[in-house]
């Protein structure tokens, strides 16, 4: 089966991985070239998910086309000494609250537009992965460092989904995601650390 869905692979996908596997390496650097690959990326998923019947998942990369137009202008903004001035923060309680329920809500909604307006064989999955995504793609525009928890959640669960799907080579970059997501989490963390310890010393 596994060399069967790799002679089947199309160089569509393949195309799209290796943009995909990029793209999430730049934003772990904190790099804004994250979104016009990006955007690469997520316009080949919109045909690759409409054919594999992954209805939830080519929405969310028409949503990720959006978002990323969006992250790119945010991202790409200075301040009058020409620094970036979106720093890397991370969310309060009462915000990371809301967003668990925002995920919630949308795996509610995708649900059941899901199962009971498409042939979709898999529709929850497929709505909660969708709905972690678009929060966690949400979180990255803004750089809130919970946004890589969120990959990592949706990452994990896209691993065995796309594989049943017969999209070896795409299952295998969520694996790969899945890696990054835990390096990227861990590299913006201690950029965090840092900041505040040169607070920390300058109050001092």
């Amino acid at each position: 089966m596994f060399l069967s869905n790799v002679q089947q692979t199309s160089i569509w996908e393949g195309v799209a991985v290796v943009m995909g596997l990029l793209s999430v390496w730049l934003a772990k650097k904190e790099n804004v070239w994250v979104f016009p690959v990006g955007i690469v990326n997520v316009l080949i998923y919109v045909k690759i998910c409409f054919d594999a019947r992954l209805y939830a998942d080519m929405g969310i990369n028409f949503i990720y086309f959006v978002m990323s137009i969006y992250g790119w202008y945010r991202w790409s903004r200075k301040d009058a000494q020409k620094n970036y001035d979106l720093p890397i923060s991370q969310l309060s309680r009462k915000n990371g609250l809301i967003h668990i329920l925002i995920t919630a809500g949308l795996f509610v909604i995708l649900s059941y537009v899901i199962s009971n307006f498409t042939d979709s064989d898999v529709p929850y999955w497929d709505s909660l992965t969708t709905a972690i995504f678009i929060v966690a793609m949400f979180m990255m525009t803004k750089k809130k460092i919970e946004n890589w928890v969120y990959y990592m959640v949706g990452n994990f669960i896209s691993i065995p989904l796309y594989f049943s799907k017969g999209l070896v080579f795409s299952s295998f970059q969520f694996l790969v995601f899945f890696i990054l997501a835990i390096m990227g989490y861990m590299e913006w963390r201690n950029k965090i650390d840092s900041v505040e310890k040169k607070v920390i010393a300058n109050e001092c």
